[in-house]
């Protein structure tokens, strides 16, 4: 029985969703290996061999002599030039499309991502910082006025197609819920999510390695926000 090429190391995090967005739009058989942060998984020693920074995403590509790959948005580029889907051949919108990229890995992530871990782990853990609050949550809105400035007149944020950069974005974007960021009066953008909610492989991906509605506003989100901020006392 052959095995596929791709072997993902994931949890179910915005960063985990992207690879697994890419594959099942793709259709591509890969083995899903879940990393437990409780357990600490993605500190072992045999991970950290693959991905020395200790977080999740990795890959694994059996079919390149076991080559690893971190980074989600490393990852996302190696698997469009490999499997040649999601990444333009034209110069110039194969830059913009690693612009993009780029705009979500180096703002919209870390933004976001601190808003929800002052949020969602700091404060109901009795360290609340109300200036470190203001500075993401305003920032992290900002940022999604220009993705909403850019999807103007546009359905997706380079080209014609979905390119690697919606599918870096959407797991962060749409979880507004979960860092507290308004998306009100900022219609492109709303209508980019509907869009890529409408995709059923997208809706497929997401359920993995684990559902996790409450990053969407969805399901009892005040009991998934309590056993979140419980696994970091």
């Amino acid at each position: 029985m052959t095995r596929p090429d791709i072997v993902l190391y994931i949890a179910n995090t915005m960063n985990g969703w992207k690879p697994l967005i890419f594959l099942h739009e793709t259709q591509i058989d890969y083995e899903l290996v879940p990393i437990d942060f409780g357990k600490k998984e993605q500190k072992a020693p045999d991970y950290l061999r693959l991905n020395p920074n200790g977080r999740i995403p990795t890959i694994v590509d059996r079919g390149a002599d076991d080559f690893a790959v971190f980074e989600s948005g490393a990852i996302l580029w190696y698997l469009a030039e490999k499997y040649d889907r999601f990444l333009s051949h034209d110069r110039k919108e194969r830059s913009e499309t690693l612009q993009w990229l780029m705009f979500q890995m180096g703002g919209i992530g870390p933004m976001m991502g601190q808003a929800m871990f002052f949020q969602r782990i700091a404060k109901p853990n009795g360290d609340e910082v109300p200036y470190a609050i203001d500075r993401y949550v305003t920032e992290s809105r900002r940022l999604l006025e220009v993705l909403d400035t850019r999807l103007a007149g546009r359905d997706w944020l380079v080209g014609d197609a979905m390119s690697i950069a919606d599918i870096a974005t959407y797991p962060w974007a749409r979880s507004y819920f979960w860092a507290t960021v308004s998306v009100d009066g900022l219609p492109n953008l709303q209508a980019w999510f509907d869009r890529i909610d409408a995709k059923p492989r997208v809706q497929e991906a997401l359920q993995l390695p684990e559902p996790r509605p409450s990053a969407f506003g969805q399901g009892d989100t005040d009991a998934a926000a309590a056993e979140n901020a419980a696994r970091f006392r």
